[in-house]
């Protein structure tokens, strides 16, 4: 968002307004690179906006406007490490932690946190290049990524981890998790879930979004995972289904918090949503490369559009 905007009380047009700008910025970035995770920005732009914007508890940005270069893995001798938590502020004991999971949404998490106010656009010259911390998949340096997440759905578990000791030490902050529904294919989410359940941690709260698609195509082509909330209920969560664009719908959906029990909001989303382009793609959704001259000139007149209406 490149101005000021007033608006007073109003938190749901200033976080549709975030989402509307991260999915503009993020379909010319995609542009410029010639390709990338366009229908990931699609789906979870609302969710990401609901995040930074209402639902989590976060100090200010302790880390540089612009990513500095990788200094290299931390240590004795490399006291310049800067950690991607920072720019979530460094937690209180009343303040939130985000454990951001799918770590190829990581383009995603740069724009949110630009639009926030939290990054410089200029942040991103440096995305994807040799020595950058703004990689295409993010890791524990990278801009708002707290922890490595690796193979995807390991993130679950370290936030049980660090909820537990939040627990232990009386510290009121929740731990927030952003997933994506292919990581319910892992067995490593259930055994994460069932331990969160025997702990009791009611202080985790995980969003996730059910765009319906993985690398290898359609979700309930691949392996199925529903009836999802189901699944979770009985592994001793509360899961709730929410239309995953409806910002008002994921604030209501929070009220249905239990004691002694993970809160799971299962965001019902669209991976086209802005971008009805991506749909003549079929299943080939999860990463946008152009097969043609012809087809990346029809996105590029999409993206102008979309850039123009922006503006």
């Amino acid at each position: 968002m490149t101005e000021t905007k007033f608006y007073k009380d109003d938190w749901i047009s200033r976080a549709q307004d975030v989402a509307d700008a991260m999915r503009v910025r993020g379909f010319d970035y995609v542009m410029r690179n010639n390709g990338g995770y366009l229908s990931q920005i699609c789906s979870s732009a609302e969710i990401f906006a609901f995040l930074y914007t209402r639902a989590m508890n976060l100090g200010p940005s302790q880390a540089p406007m612009v990513p500095v270069a990788f200094p290299g893995v931390p240590g004795k001798d490399n006291k310049a490490y800067v950690s991607g938590g920072a720019y979530n502020g460094i937690p209180g004991p009343d303040q939130d932690r985000f454990i951001f999971s799918p770590a190829h949404y990581a383009l995603v998490l740069y724009m949110a946190l630009i639009e926030v106010g939290r990054m410089a656009p200029e942040g991103l010259e440096a995305f994807n290049k040799d020595g950058s911390t703004v990689e295409l998949i993010g890791a524990e340096h990278s801009p708002g990524v707290e922890t490595t997440t690796g193979s995807l759905a390991q993130a679950l578990s370290q936030a049980g981890g660090i909820a537990l000791g939040r627990r232990l030490k009386a510290e009121a902050g929740q731990v927030w998790v952003m997933m994506s529904d292919g990581e319910f294919q892992e067995g490593q989410t259930w055994e994460a879930i069932q331990a969160l359940s025997h702990h009791k941690l009611d202080n985790v709260s995980v969003i996730v979004d059910v765009n319906g698609q993985q690398c290898d195509g359609p979700m309930d082509g691949v392996m199925s995972i529903d009836p999802l909330a189901a699944k979770i209920n009985a592994f001793g969560g509360v899961a709730i289904d929410v239309p995953g664009h409806d910002l008002a719908a994921m604030e209501r959906a929070l009220s249905a918090r239990q004691p002694g029990k993970p809160l799971f909001l299962l965001a019902r989303t669209d991976p086209t949503r802005g971008v009805p382009l991506l749909k003549e793609r079929g299943a080939a959704l999860h990463y946008l490369r152009f097969g043609s001259v012809e087809e990346k000139e029809k996105y590029q007149a999409a993206c102008d559009m979309m850039c123009g209406e922006g503006s």
